[in-house]
């Protein structure tokens, strides 16, 4: 499996893994690949750096002792390299990426998962969003959440009436069915 560190023409920075480089070039040249961020299929792979863990290598080859120690000092160091690699085990490529892009980066991953978290406790009414504000805010359909799309003129004419509403762009991604 390869992770490679992807970017877009408009510099959204993500993450995408492939069976192979191969792989990577088939999806990209078929149009496969696409930003989450804003859908665009303009996608390059990034400078990045392997993390390789070789913490271990030359150390258990120098070192004596019983099948105990060995087994514990194992477990030490595999608790450690536990924290290096993150929370779920598994290793955190190095990106190569400035300060500046990284920061970028997660913010781009804080908006997704603000903005999946909005599409998941939301119920999407589609074309139907103003009829459906209108009724909730009247009290003639249940209080609940809602998404859709509006018209420029019908958020307006909402507005004036008392309903708020916010108009949040969701990138394509997001879109479709979450899994």
């Amino acid at each position: 499996m390869k992770v490679f560190d992807l970017c877009c023409e408009h510099e959204h920075a993500f993450e995408g893994w492939f069976a192979s480089a191969d792989d990577f070039e088939h999806q990209r040249e078929t149009g496969l690949l696409e930003c989450p961020m804003c859908g665009s299929r303009q996608v390059r792979k990034l400078l990045s750096a392997p993390r390789l863990n070789l913490s271990h290598a030359g150390e258990t080859e120098g070192r004596r002792g019983s099948g105990a120690e060995a087994g514990a000092q194992g477990r030490a160091e595999g608790a450690e390299g536990e924290r290096e690699r993150g929370q779920k085990g598994q290793e955190m490529p190095s990106s190569g990426l400035s300060g500046g892009a990284e920061q970028m980066r997660e913010l781009q991953g804080a908006l997704m998962r603000g903005l999946r978290k909005l599409v998941e406790s939301t119920e999407d009414v589609g074309s139907r969003f103003a009829e459906e504000a209108r009724r909730i805010h009247f009290r003639e359909a249940p209080a609940r959440a809602i998404r859709g799309t509006a018209t420029a003129r019908e958020t307006a004419e909402l507005r004036e009436e008392g309903i708020e509403v916010m108009t949040v762009p969701l990138p394509p991604s997001l879109k479709g069915p979450l899994q």
